[in-house]
């Protein structure tokens, strides 16, 4: 992933679009060296997306597995690590 700065996409948010979407580049936007955004490509963020709701789909048909909310909670925090590794 190749890190740029607000201050660099607003002069070559072209160039940036462009290797995005031809070469399928990804991008975290910083500002003042902290994460803000991420460009990927769209098929990429669609098939994260697919991937994510087909595993919470597979979590919510389990019977009985949301008793309290703790292992809601629980849920919750797996479902964020797994998306994670799917970046």
């Amino acid at each position: 992933m190749i890190t740029v700065s607000t201050m660099e996409v607003r002069s070559g948010i072209g160039d940036i679009l462009n290797r995005v979407a031809l070469r399928g580049d990804e991008y975290l936007v910083t500002r003042k060296g902290k994460p803000l955004a991420v460009m990927m490509p769209v098929e990429k963020a669609e098939s994260i997306r697919r991937a994510a709701r087909l595993r919470l789909n597979g979590w919510l048909s389990r019977p009985s597995l949301l008793d309290t909310d703790a292992e809601a909670m629980a849920l919750a925090n797996e479902a964020r690590r797994a998306a994670r590794r799917l970046k």
